[in-house]
C-alpha cells in the first residue's frame, strides 16, 4: 500500500526548451530601436533646450575642446572653477579701535615688511592677498566671510605688545564687531601662523572657538591642555618661506638638485638650544655636500 506521504515523482524534461531567436525577432528589435531614435529627435525639436551657459560659449577657455563639426565639448573646471560665488570682507585697520595695535604694536612702529620674516610671514601675505582678491567686497551685508587681519605673533616677538595686551586688545576688537556677534564668529577668519596657534590669544576658547582658524601646526598645544585646532572648521596652511628662497634667478639659497638627493627634509625656525636642531646644524657643517641647511637669522 502506498503511504500518504508518497507523492508522484515530478517528471522533468531533459532540456529546457526556449523559443529560438528568429529573423522576425531581429526585425522587430531593429524597428524598436529606429522608433525610439525618431521619437527622441521629435521631442528634442518640439521642446527647445536651455540656452548654453557663457562658460560653454567661451571658446578661448582651456576647458573647451573644439570638434570637427564646428561644435565644442567642455568639462568642469577644478574645484568651483569660475562658478565660485564668494564675497570676503577684509576689516580695515582704522575701522575698529585696537586693530591697528594688533597690526603695528602699541606705538604703531612695526611695519608689515618687518613682519614678513620668519614662519609668521603668512599673516601678512594672506592679508595682502585678500586685499587684492577679486572675491573681496567692501559691503559687509553681502559678505560670506570676514577676514580679521592681525600680526599678533610678529608684534609680540618684536616687543610691540605683551601677552596680556594681546589678549585684552583682541577682546576689545571683537566687542566692536556686530557681524561677529551675528554669527557667533562662525564666518570670521583668523590667522595664527606659528606653533602656538590660537593660544597666542589666551581667551581664544571663549571668544573665537567657532571661528575659522588658519595655522601651520594643528597638533601643537603650546604646553596647554588641548590644541586650539579643530579639524571640522580650521585649515592647516604652509609655513612661510622667505621670498628670496623661492624666486627664480639669484636666490638667497642654492640647494642641491632633487636628482642628487637621497633624502629630503625641511625645517624653518630657530635652534633655541634644542638637541635635535643643534645636531642638524652639526651634520650640515660636517657633510656640506650631503646636508644642505639654510640658517635664517632673526633680527630680534
Amino acid at each position: 500500500m502506498g503511504s500518504p506521504n508518497n507523492k508522484p515523482a515530478r517528471i522533468f524534461s531533459p532540456h529546457n526548451h526556449t523559443s529560438p531567436c528568429t529573423r522576425t525577432h531581429q526585425i522587430g528589435a531593429l524597428l524598436l530601436i529606429a522608433t525610439t531614435f525618431f521619437l527622441t529627435r521629435l521631442f528634442d525639436q518640439a521642446f527647445p533646450t536651455c540656452p548654453p551657459s557663457s562658460l560653454n560659449n567661451d571658446h578661448s577657455s582651456p576647458n573647451v575642446v573644439h570638434v570637427s563639426d564646428g561644435g565644442s565639448l567642455s568639462w568642469p573646471q577644478r574645484g568651483y572653477g569660475s562658478h565660485l560665488s564668494l564675497k570676503i570682507y577684509v576689516y580695515e585697520e582704522d575701522e575698529i579701535d585696537g586693530l591697528k595695535e594688533l597690526l603695528r604694536g602699541r606705538d604703531g612702529k612695526i611695519s608689515a615688511d618687518a613682519c614678513l620674516k620668519g614662519q609668521w610671514g603668512t599673516q601678512v601675505k594672506i592679508h595682502k592677498l585678500l586685499l587684492q582678491s577679486r572675491f573681496r567686497t567692501r559691503k559687509k551685508e553681502e559678505a560670506n566671510l570676514f577676514f580679521v587681519p592681525a600680526y599678533a605673533k610678529c608684534v609680540r616677538m618684536m616687543g610691540g605688545l605683551n601677552d596680556k595686551e594681546i589678549n585684552h586688545t583682541y577682546v576689545k576688537v571683537l566687542s566692536q564687531m556686530p557681524y561677529f556677534r551675528r554669527s557667533g564668529g562662525r564666518d570670521h577668519i583668523f590667522v595664527f601662523p606659528s606653533g602656538a596657534g590660537a593660544h597666542l590669544f589666551r581667551s581664544w576658547a571663549t571668544y573665537i572657538n567657532r571661528s575659522i582658524i588658519l595655522t601651520p601646526e594643528g597638533d601643537r598645544t603650546d604646553k596647554k591642555d588641548t590644541s586650539s585646532f579643530n579639524t571640522w572648521k580650521d585649515v592647516i596652511i604652509p609655513g612661510n618661506l622667505e621670498d628670496g628662497m623661492t624666486k627664480r634667478g639669484a636666490a638667497m639659497a642654492q640647494p642641491l638638485p632633487l636628482s642628487k638627493r637621497k633624502y629630503l627634509a625641511n625645517y624653518l625656525g630657530r635652534a633655541q638650544g634644542k638637541v635635535g636642531r643643534l645636531k642638524l646644524i652639526e651634520l650640515a657643517k660636517q657633510y656640506p655636500d650631503k646636508v644642505y641647511l639654510f640658517i635664517y637669522l632673526f633680527s630680534f
